[in-house]
Order: C-alpha cells, then structure tokens, then sequence
C-alpha cells in the first residue's frame, strides 16, 4: 500500500504545474542570450579584426534572431513542446559553438555574412525556449496569466546578469571562454528539462493554496534581483578573491534552486489526488473536452453577438439583461427545432483566432504598434546606454547597463503582478496596465534629455521598469483577446515589434543625430578640418546635446503610445467585463 501511495505521489510530482513551471523559470534563466552580446562582441571585434560596422551588422542579426520566431511558434503548434526545446538547443549549441571554434582559430575564418548566419542561428534558439515556456505555463495556469509571464519573461531578462555572473567562477583569462559557455551551457539546461515543460491540465490542479505559492515566487524574485544588484556592486567596487566570488555564486544557485520547494511541498500535502481539486471547478470544467452544454451556450451567445439589434448597449443594465435573455431564449428554442442553424462565423474578441484572423482586427494592431512605440523606444536606451552615460561624462557605463537589466526584470514580473489585480479586482482591461508603463517612459525619456544631476540614474530605473512591463503584459493580454490555441504564432508575431522599433529608433533616428553632432564638435575642436581622421575612426560626441533630441522624440513616441493603448482599452472594456466580471457578480 505505501508503495502505491509513493508512485502516486511520484507521479503527482512530476504532473504537477509547479514542477513545470519552475523548470521554465530555469529554462528562462539561460535564455536571455542575446543579452550578452555586448560581453562577447568585443571579443569577436578585436579577434577577427573587425571595425564598428561589422560588429553593428551582428548586432542587427543578434535583435533579428532574437524576435523572429514565427517557426517556433509555427511549429509548436504540430511538434511536441520538447520537440521545439529540442530544435532551439540545437540551433543555440551549432550558432555559437561554432563562432567560438572561429574565434580561437579551430576553423577556418568565416566571411561576415557566414557570422551574421551564425549568430542569427544562435540567438533564435532563444525563441523555442521563450515560446516552449509561455505556452505550457499560459496553458496550466489560465487563470493567472499575468503573474506567469511576468515571472518567466522577467528570468528572460535577468539571464544576462546570472549568465555573467557563473561566468566569473571560471576565471578564465581566455575570454573566448564565455561563447563557449553560451554554446554549451543553455543547451545542457534545455535537454535536461525539456521533458518536464509541457501541459498537464493545469486547470484541474487549481489549489487554495496557489495565492500563497505566488506569494513565495516573487518573494524569490525579489530576493533574487536583489541579491544579483548587490553582488554585481561589490565586485565592481571591490577586490575580492575567487574563493568569495564562488561562494557568491553558489548562494545564487541556492537562490535559482529554491523554487523547486513549492512542488514538492504540494505533492506531500496532496493526499486525495485531483479529486480534490476538481471539486474546486465547475462542473463544466470537470466533464472534459467532450460536447456540454456550456459548448452550446457559448455557440448560442456568439449567435446574439451577430443578431442583437444595435441600440441594446445603450439600453440601461437591467433593460439591457432581459432583451439579451430574451434574444438568446428565442434562439436557443429554434435551434433546438430546427428552425435555424448555426452559421460558421469569425471569431469574436475572447476566443481562438488564427494569425490571418488576427491580422484583420483592429485591436490587434493596437497592441503591436503601441509595443512597437513603447518597447522600441525602451530598446534603443537599453542599446544605446553605454553611450548615453559616456556622453553626460560617466566612467564606469557598465553600472548603468546592469542597472537596467535588473530594472527590467522587476518591470516584467511586477508588470505581470499589477496588470493581474487590474482585471482581477477590477474587471479593467489589462492594456491599461501598458499605457501606465508607457506614461512612465516618457517621464524617464525627458530625464534623459535634460540631463540634469543623476537623472541618469532615474531615467535608467524608469525606462527599464516600463520596458520590462511591456513583456509581462502584451502576452497575457493576446491570450485574453486572441486564445490560446494559436499563442505561440500571434506571440511571435507581436515580437516582430521590438526590432522593428530598434532598426528605425536605434539604427536610423538615433544614430543619426548621434554622428551630426559629433561631427559637429570635432569641427569646432579641428576649426572645421575632419581630414584628420581616418576612415575606421569613431567621432565622439560630449554633452546632453547627444541624445537630447533623440530623447524628446522617444518621449513624444510614448505618448503616442499611450493614446494607442487607451484607444484599446476603450474598445476591449466589455470583453474584460464578460471575461473577469462574472467573478464579481
């Protein structure tokens, strides 16, 4: 009998939701790698002798790699989840470990297209992990979208910082030696869970206890961000030994590992199996996929969506409730008899669309151009950062870097929190949560500009937390508007947004005015002579004048932003009262 029980609880351990989705948090953990470019670029730059330009023509392939993934959403769709984790290891250990047998001279030297080809290869692995994660986890806690992709997107972006941190334990003065981790550590990390990532019915495992498991997790990130702030500022500020950066770095594994207690402690408190649990749902929820009559009612109600007359939304609320019921009464007679039939029709907001059916909507276009502005200017200060901080006459640029690369994780996690007690506790449309975010750079944006005394620092902390944000809620609020069935396609479409707004914002606007008025005080210094400089040499720019149009601009972006975003939470206000508002009648 105890050897029952045992098995049971072993197999309600690795069914759990929890197990899977601590073991996309490890996942996540090592997929930010494109995060670290800015470490191994100049490794690449100074081994094969390349200039600036080359180096920024890897840096295009690195941000393409890293948001194209229409294949891995496409074919999440058809392969198992472990066959994408698979794919994207594969495609993560050939990109990389095959620039790091380039640069320590093992192959021969690749043309620059060939390492444009590799890298692309490389980071767009990242994007089977990100989609593998978001879809399993979206699908075993739908009712907690916000929290789980705030959590799993803010380990994305914390990855960088975790990743550089292990990398300080190898000690390695060979510096090739970080590509060769990249190569080969995600992808060790991948096979070993790639199995566990997956849907286990994760709405028949619904707990009281679920409140307080959150609890813990961002307990554990906020630990987490803290403890990687601190030790990134003491190894920064003073000379301490390897054996405390290895201890250091072993309290961070303590850290990452903890999580793995919230499963456990679930499986050895279980002691009636999912009974239990599904005694917690409706009895809809419990019959399974098969055909109810919740099935009918919902064909029945997206029937009065196409035939009620137009006036009934202006009607008062309990005028409009009884013609609604007596609508839908009318057609549910009729077609019990016969006397209709239900017609084939397009998806309505809150239901499954394919991409081609998303593409014609309006709503859907809201949210990718308001990314598009909001998450693209927060890209270029991210990509421009070191820059913007040398300009305003700051040493150590790599403080700001980390700085904002913790920001961004508690943008993402505390973005999934706050847009969750929006519809949650208010039935409000969770974009509204975005446009806080927006309003929010742009007040870090004109930090920027001015360049007053430490508003370096502020803008820094108000650009990375409404970055971050982004990535916590225009996931959780596609699933809401779109389903979940083709997630995966429509996520990796919307992050189409992020190196569309970089390419234009970073590659044309900001550079732009960057080089003008460099160009310009190298010609009052040189009294209007540049022949002084040679062909591969880089003008410096000095002073707020450098990206002060450049931040005013991405200012004025926000709050176009911000209008986009309020535009779309007036048009999804009553999808959201008929999602969350149930809860509250």
């Amino acid at each position: 009998m105890s050897g029952v029980t045992v098995r049971e609880r072993i197999s309600s351990f690795l069914n759990n939701r929890w197990l899977v989705f601590v073991a996309a948090m490890w996942i996540q953990s090592c997929a930010g790698i494109g995060y670290l470019y800015g470490s191994i670029s100049p490794t690449i730059k100074s081994s094969l002798s390349y200039n600036q330009r080359q180096i920024a023509s890897l840096g295009v392939a690195k941000d393409l790699g890293d948001s194209v993934g229409f294949l891995a959403g496409t074919l999440s769709e058809f392969l198992p989840l472990w066959g994408a984790l698979l794919i994207g290891a594969i495609q993560n250990f050939i990109g990389y470990g095959w620039i790091w047998l380039v640069i320590t001279g093992r192959t021969p030297v690749l043309p620059l297209w060939a390492m444009c080809v590799l890298v692309f290869v490389g980071t767009n692995g990242e994007t089977y992990f990100n989609t593998a994660a978001l879809v399993s986890c979206v699908q075993n806690f739908p009712k907690s979208r916000g929290p789980v992709v705030g959590i799993l997107k803010g380990f994305a972006g914390l990855s960088g910082a975790i990743l550089t941190q292990i990398y300080t334990v190898m000690h390695s003065p060979d510096h090739a030696s970080l590509i060769f981790m990249i190569a080969v550590g995600p992808t060790m990390v991948v096979i070993a869970l790639m199995f566990i990532v997956r849907p286990v019915g994760g709405h028949k495992q619904i707990r009281s206890s679920d409140g307080f498991s959150f609890s813990v997790t961002y307990s554990i990130c906020l630990v987490l961000a803290s403890y990687l702030m601190g030790v990134m500022l003491v190894e920064d500020l003073a000379n301490i030994s390897h054996t405390i950066i290895t201890v250091l770095t072993v309290i961070l594994f303590v850290i990452l590992l903890f999580p793995i207690v919230i499963p456990i402690a679930l499986s050895l408190s279980q002691e009636r199996g999912s009974s239990a649990e599904e005694a917690l749902l409706p009895e809809s929820q419990q019959e399974g996929p098969s055909k109810s009559r919740d099935d009918i009612q919902d064909i029945i109600f997206s029937e009065i969506e196409d035939e009620k007359p137009k006036d009934v939304d202006t009607l008062p609320a309990l005028e409009r409730q009884k013609r609604i019921a007596q609508l839908q009464a009318k057609l549910a007679q009729a077609a019990a008899e016969g006397a209709i039939r239900i017609k084939k029709r397009r998806p309505h907001r809150g239901e499954d669309f394919t991409l081609m059916e998303a593409l014609i909507k309006a709503d859907f276009w809201l949210i990718f151009f308001s990314l598009l502005l909001g998450a693209g200017s927060g890209l270029t200060v991210i990509d421009n950062l070191g820059q913007m901080s040398q300009s305003q006459g700051y040493d150590n640029t790599h403080v700001f870097v980390s700085m904002i690369s913790i920001w961004n994780f508690l943008g993402r996690v505390g973005g999934g929190y706050l847009s969750e007690r929006v519809v949650r506790d208010y039935a409000y449309p969770r974009p509204v949560a975005m446009a806080a975010a927006q309003a929010i750079m742009t007040v870090g944006h004109f930090l920027f500009a001015m360049g007053w005394p430490g508003a370096m620092y502020l803008g820094t902390l108000l650009v990375g937390l409404g970055y971050g944000a982004h990535w916590a809620i225009v996931p959780a609020a596609a699933s809401e508007l779109f389903g979940l069935k083709k997630f995966g396609v429509l996520y990796n479409f919307l992050t189409l947004a992020n190196p569309a707004g970089s390419l234009v914002f970073s590659g044309l606007i900001a550079s732009s005015i960057y080089d003008r008025e460099a160009e310009k005080q190298a010609r009052e210094r040189h009294h209007g002579q540049l022949s002084f400089l040679s062909v591969d040499d880089s003008l410096q720019c000095e002073g707020t004048v450098c990206y002060f149009l450049t931040s005013m601009i991405m200012c004025g972006l926000c709050v176009v932003a911000v209008v986009l975003s309020m535009v779309l939470v007036y048009r999804t206000k009553r999808v959201y009262a008929n999602l969350y508002g149930r809860s509250h009648t």
